[in-house]
């Protein structure tokens, strides 16, 4: 006699498919290395790996991705000209430049070919975690469908956004850890605790405190306060809307 919950058949049914990633870069050790962290983040999966421009479009052939980590350097060519081939294919699968082509004219091509992102080799799993957390907030979004206001299409181009805060960072602020922290504030759904915002970057909660202080005196964050039973509130971090 199956005795198992009549709920957890409904959470079966209602949780919500991963996020496909193919990861393509020429390095089998660096790709392994992003692979492992492409998995760490919850709700993405690992579909496949490739080395070169032949081997992504025929994993992408056999295997349809919802993302696509893109190297630019290839042996066999390059990862903007994948892009450009997948869009001739007929194939939208979505992609973020993984790369240490810093060229503006390289990161132009991107923005021009649909890249969603562009991440900056060498980076760490705060790094492109953010990045990915960014596209998720972007995915809920859009899966409503229907009609958006001006909040809404700002929040839309506020997770692609792939603008730095470098010119406005004081001395010995780093633009990784605020880029990271942005990031996350971008894909919440609602407003973070300062720990909820660290552990989401990848930082301590002190670091977190340091760059949100300064974010907020800066206006781009927003602060409000969660009021408990007891005690003091809880201060509540969103991303300013209007930027």
């Amino acid at each position: 006699m199956n005795d198992r919950p009549a709920e957890n058949t409904e959470n079966a049914e209602t949780k919500e498919d991963p996020v496909e990633v193919l990861v393509v870069d020429d390095d089998v050790r660096v790709a392994k290395i992003n692979a492992a962290y492409v998995a760490k983040v919850p709700g993405f999966r690992v579909a496949a790996t490739a080395h070169s421009a032949a081997e992504a479009l025929a994993r992408i052939a056999d295997t349809p991705v919802d993302l696509v980590l893109m190297d630019h350097y290839l042996p066999d060519g390059n990862g903007l000209a994948v892009v450009r081939e997948l869009r001739r294919l007929g194939h939208q699968t979505d992609v973020i430049m993984v790369t240490a082509a810093r060229d503006v004219a390289t990161v132009q091509a991107a923005m021009r070919h649909g890249a969603l992102q562009y991440l900056v080799k060498p980076f760490n799993f705060a790094g492109l975690r953010a990045k990915l957390e960014a596209y998720a907030g972007l995915r809920r979004t859009l899966r409503g469908g229907g009609e958006a206001e001006q909040a809404e299409v700002d929040r839309i181009f506020g997770a692609l956004s792939a603008g730095s805060l470098a010119p406005d960072l004081p001395k010995g602020h780093s633009p990784t850890t605020a880029e990271a922290v942005r990031q996350v504030l971008l894909a919440a759904d609602g407003p973070l605790s300062t720990q909820e915002i660290a552990d989401r970057a990848g930082v301590s909660r002190q670091t977190a405190q340091r760059y949100l202080k300064l974010l907020e005196r800066t206006s781009r964050v927003q602060l409000s306060l969660r009021y408990g039973e007891t005690g003091r509130p809880e201060h509540r971090y969103s991303w300013s809307a209007s930027l």
